[in-house]
C-alpha cells in the first residue's frame, strides 16, 4: 500500500510540474497566432491606406489642377507647332489609303486650314504621354496602395490599345471605306475629293477607333474594383451585340456597311477579349 501511494504521489507531482509548461506553451501559441492574424490584418489595412496623405484645402487642389492643365496645354502647343512644321509629310502619310485619288482645294486657304487641323490632331497625339503623366500626378495622391497597383497596367494597356486602334483604322477601316465608295461610283463619276472633307473623315475615324479600343481596359478596371464580374459581362451578350452595331454606326463618319461591320466586329472581339482578361484575374 505504501509503495503504491508513493507512486501516485510522484505521478501527481510530475503532472503538476508539467502543467505550467503546457499552459505557457499554449499561451505562446495563442499569442503568436493572434500576432500573425493582427499582422495580416495590418497588411490588408495597409493596402487601403493613403501613403502620401497630405491635408490640402480646396484652393490648393484648384491651384494644382490649374498648374497641371497649364503644363498639359503647353505640351499640346509645342506638339502642334512641331507637327505644323512637318505637316506636309504627315498629310502625305494620311493620303496613302486613298490610293491615287485626286484632291482638290475648293476654296482659298482650304489646305492651310486643313494643315492646322492635321497639326492639331497630331500635336495632341504627340503630347498625349505628357498629358497622361499630368493626370496621373494629379490623381495619385488620392489613391490607396491597392488602387495604385492598378494604375500602371491600366495606363500602359490603355496606351497600347489606343495605338493599336489607330493602326487598325489606318490599315483596315479607312481603305475599306474608301474602296467601297470608289467601287460604287466606278465608271460613273471621277474620283475628285475635297481635301478638307477627306481629312475630316480620316481624322475622325482614326481617333474614334482609338477610343473604341479602350473597352477591355474599362472592363478590367470594373472587374478589379468588383463592380461587375465576368459572368455578368457575359450574361449581357445580346445587348453587347446591339451596342456594337450602334457604336459602329455612330463612330464611323461614313455610312457604308463595310466600315460599320468591321468596327462592330472589332468592338465585339475587344469586349469578349476583355471578358477573358477579367476571368484571368479571378473575377
Amino acid at each position: 500500500m505504501t509503495a503504491s501511494s508513493d507512486l501516485e504521489t510522484a505521478a501527481s507531482e510530475v503532472a503538476d510540474a508539467s502543467a505550467p509548461d503546457s499552459a505557457a506553451s499554449t499561451g505562446k501559441a495563442i499569442a503568436s497566432g493572434s500576432n500573425g492574424s493582427s499582422s495580416s490584418g495590418n497588411n490588408a489595412d495597409d493596402y487601403d491606406d493613403l501613403p502620401d496623405e497630405v491635408e490640402m484645402s480646396l484652393f490648393d487642389h484648384l491651384e494644382e489642377l490649374r498648374l497641371r492643365i497649364f503644363y498639359a496645354l503647353g505640351a499640346v502647343a509645342v506638339g502642334v507647332v512641331v507637327c505644323f512644321i512637318f505637316v506636309n509629310p504627315i498629310v502625305e502619310l494620311l493620303e496613302v489609303p486613298a490610293k491615287g485619288a485626286k484632291f482638290l482645294q475648293l476654296a482659298p486657304g482650304e489646305y492651310f486650314f486643313v494643315s492646322i487641323k492635321v497639326a492639331a490632331y497630331s500635336g495632341i497625339l504627340v503630347a498625349s504621354p505628357f498629358i497622361l503623366y499630368q493626370i496621373v500626378q494629379f490623381v495619385v495622391p488620392g489613391l490607396t496602395r491597392r488602387e495604385r497597383r492598378l494604375l500602371a497596367p491600366i495606363v500602359f494597356g490603355s496606351t497600347i490599345l489606343f495605338v493599336v486602334g489607330l493602326a487598325f483604322a489606318y490599315v483596315a477601316l479607312i481603305p475599306a471605306a474608301l474602296n467601297f465608295f470608289v467601287n460604287y461610283g466606278e465608271g460613273v463619276v471621277e474620283q475628285l475629293w475635297s481635301i478638307e472633307r477627306y481629312f475630316e473623315f480620316v481624322l475622325l475615324l482614326l481617333f474614334s477607333t482609338g477610343l473604341a479600343f479602350q473597352i477591355p481596359v474599362i472592363q478590367l478596371l470594373l472587374g478589379m474594383l468588383n463592380v461587375v464580374n465576368s459572368k455578368q459581362m457575359l450574361a449581357g451578350w445580346r445587348y453587347v451585340i446591339l451596342g456594337a452595331a450602334v457604336l459602329g454606326a455612330v463612330l464611323t463618319p461614313s455610312t457604308d456597311p463595310v466600315t460599320q461591320s468591321l468596327l462592330a466586329g472589332a468592338v465585339l472581339g475587344l469586349y469578349f477579349g476583355g471578358i477573358g482578361m477579367v476571368v484571368l484575374t479571378g473575377k
